[in-house]
């Protein structure tokens, strides 16, 4: 039985069910049927499918202890977007990218996926078209779906996933709102340069003209911090005024389970005071999406910290090379968490069942839209890596073998 099939017989509402069937995929392989789902985490097993920490950021807890500590009576009371969180966010902000954000262009919100959901609710009325790029992050298309909107999606070619320019240019209609890019990308690892994005700003400026309404960009920077070889990051924000941008800690601190993100307002933003106003009023109605208090008084703090990036990039070369040594075929990210080999065989979902029986767990290249690829993840220990090559090379050896209609569909 799939979540679908549990609530057909319920009362759920069609725009809830049509959400649910939207990533159906995703929440089985997370939640529920998937070898990984009912792994039994031996110590000896290899996790490469989500970008969970192994171990805690020095100073974190530090951090959180401190905001911990009541300073009066009211500190735990009801908090919405705080100053205090809001000044580090911003002048963060202006550090980073030199570009002249203040607090009041900062709402902050319980991660990512609430910054996504409050852009898009805030903007996207019912039957609206939203432009996404795939491969991409699970969530998107249940997230559209979730307003009542329509998803487009634009496929981006392997290997290089380069913005698609001319498809974006034939995505875009009438009825278009809004357009996600995220860079880096997950699952690809590309970050988006400078040239593209200003050509997507050119592109929405003149569909935004040309059919009389205005269309938004959700930037989705969750990995921007998480970039290698001393790479520059271009926001795709600074690009195009009528933007807004995603963040989470949740990447950078190597904390998911910690909810604590923002989304911040261009300064050069049309009408942000009253886009910011119905973007709190969507996140108080979206269920109270706020960070706890505790979060919010530590981020000041919090700013100051990010996973080792050395380590995450010798993670990257080790198994790039290893990879490549064994046959599989894959490119270099430039950022994020994430490698993107090739299977040698045309089902991901068979290979990746292989692997798991080896208490190796890959995620399927086709959860994230690329069907004949898998994803690993970098945050995985050096320990899992040395304990996940040698499977890696016996699948390439086998992977004939592995074409079998019985190991077909297991996730």
């Amino acid at each position: 039985m799939t979540l679908v099939d549990a609530v057909v017989d319920r009362p759920v509402s069609r725009q809830t069910s049509e959400m649910i069937a939207a990533a159906q995929p995703q929440l089985e392989f997370l939640l529920a049927s998937s070898r990984w789902a009912q792994r039994n985490r031996s110590p000896d097993g290899a996790d490469f499918v989500a970008g969970n920490p192994q171990s805690v950021l020095p100073g974190y807890v530090q951090a959180l202890e401190s905001a911990l500590t009541p300073r009066d009576d009211h500190w735990f009371g009801y908090k919405v977007s705080e100053a205090t969180a809001r000044r580090g966010a911003a002048a963060a902000l202006r550090e980073r990218r030199g570009s002249a954000y203040e607090a009041d262009d900062i709402v902050m919100t319980n991660g990512a996926m609430a910054g996504l959901l409050g852009a898009l609710r805030t903007v996207v009325d019912p039957g609206d078209e939203v432009i996404f790029f795939k491969p991409s992050w699970f969530f998107y298309q249940a997230l559209i779906t979730a307003c009542s909107a329509v998803a487009v999606p634009v496929m981006l070619s392997p290997p290089a996933f380069d913005l698609d320019l001319d498809r974006l240019r034939a995505a875009i209609t009438p009825r278009t709102r809004a357009v996600i890019i995220n860079s880096p990308n997950n699952p690809t690892g590309r970050i988006y340069p400078a040239e593209a994005l200003i050509t997507v700003g050119q592109l929405l400026t003149e569909a935004a003209s040309r059919h009389g309404r205005a269309i938004f960009l959700i930037s989705d920077e969750a990995y921007s911090r998480i970039v290698f070889d001393r790479s520059a990051y271009p926001s795709p924000a600074e690009y195009y005024e009528n933007s807004f941008l995603v963040y989470t800690y949740g990447k950078t601190l190597l904390t998911p389970g910690e909810r604590l993100g923002y989304v911040a307002l261009p300064p050069t933003m049309p009408h942000r005071a009253e886009l910011r106003a119905a973007l709190i009023a969507t996140l108080f109605l979206c269920g109270y999406a706020f960070p706890d208090a505790v979060l919010q008084r530590a981020l000041p703090d919090l700013e100051q910290l990010c996973l080792d990036l050395g380590a995450l990039q010798r993670r990257r070369d080790r198994l790039v090379t290893a990879l490549r040594e064994q046959g599989y075929v894959l490119a270099v990210p430039e950022g994020a968490f994430y490698l993107l080999p090739k299977c040698p065989i045309p089902d991901d979902v068979a290979f990746a069942d292989y692997l798991a029986q080896q208490d190796v767990y890959v995620l399927p290249g086709s959860l994230v839209d690329l069907p004949g690829y898998f994803r690993l993840s970098l945050t995985a220990s050096e320990e899992m890596i040395e304990r996940g090559l040698p499977i890696f090379r016996k699948a390439m050896d086998l992977a004939p073998a592995l074409i079998s209609p019985a190991q077909t569909g297991t996730y």
